[in-house]
């Protein structure tokens, strides 16, 4: 538990405070992070995460529909975070006369914006701690330490990627600082809630079943997501290619090796 504890907080943390010494990411580099995170999430979520949950015998006939509404709900959150959580750095510039005549207004709605941003990615990130839960009531589903991978691998490019984009917003780098906390503490809150939950019995090992599915669907809409926008024009890339080869055989390797 501590473990999963501290690479959820110090995954994004360190990440997003890379900011101050890396304050422009080389786009070819960082694409190409994004691909092999990308596809360890897809590898491992298709070989590891949906097998183990279909080969449980409660609840089975809706997992798909969980995972279908895992899916759709990513969908609704990325129209709040502009793909942040998938690597997605969007800035905008303002004109030195537009800002100065609605410096007020701009002000409020560039702490709205990022509020809106943050509580989204919080939701994201609370749903994936949850899914590391492993109460002692429900013995060993699924290999934890493999799945907590995957995690790491695409929070880190994310929490990059929100704290280029609050710093653009917000003007400032440590104005910015507080809303990274704040999505470090989500995924360690989402998995001690549920933990507790479950322990506890307020939450079914049904339920839980249900929690994994719904960030199930999340992990495919994500993966797919980046590896289709890293050719976007679909011409083939054989850098890309081999850099999701690698991320999916390292899957394979935690599933069948480990």
């Amino acid at each position: 538990m501590i473990l999963k504890l501290l690479v959820l907080l110090l995954t994004p943390l360190v990440s997003g405070l890379l900011i101050f010494l890396v304050p422009k990411s080389k786009d070819a580099n960082f694409r190409l992070l994004l691909v092999f995170a990308g596809s360890y999430l897809f590898a491992i979520t298709v070989i590891h995460i949906l097998p183990e949950l279909y080969r449980q015998s409660l609840g089975m006939e809706l997992i798909g529909l969980f995972v279908l509404a895992g899916f759709f709900l990513q969908q609704l959150l990325e129209y709040f975070t502009s793909g942040v959580e998938h690597g997605h750095i969007h800035t905008h510039e303002h004109k030195s006369h537009d800002r100065h005549h609605h410096k007020h207004h701009s002000q409020s709605n560039r702490s709205i914006s990022a509020l809106v941003l943050l509580f989204a990615l919080c939701i994201h990130a609370f749903l994936e701690g949850a899914m590391l839960a492993k109460p002692t009531s429900m013995g060993s589903i699924y290999n934890v330490n493999a799945i907590l991978l995957g995690i790491a691998l695409h929070r880190a490019p994310a929490a990059f990627a929100l704290m280029t984009v609050l710093a653009s917003q917000l003007h400032s780098r440590t104005k910015a600082l507080p809303h990274l906390i704040g999505f470090s503490f989500a995924a360690p809150m989402g998995l001690l809630l549920s933990t507790y939950l479950a322990n506890h019995e307020v939450i079914t090992t049904t339920g839980l079943l249900y929690i994994y599915a719904l960030v199930s669907g999340n992990f495919l809409h994500i993966s797919t997501t980046i590896v289709f926008e890293s050719s976007p024009e679909h011409r083939f890339n054989a850098r890309k290619m081999a850099v999701a080869v690698v991320g999916a055989l390292l899957a394979v390797g935690v599933e069948y090796i480990l």
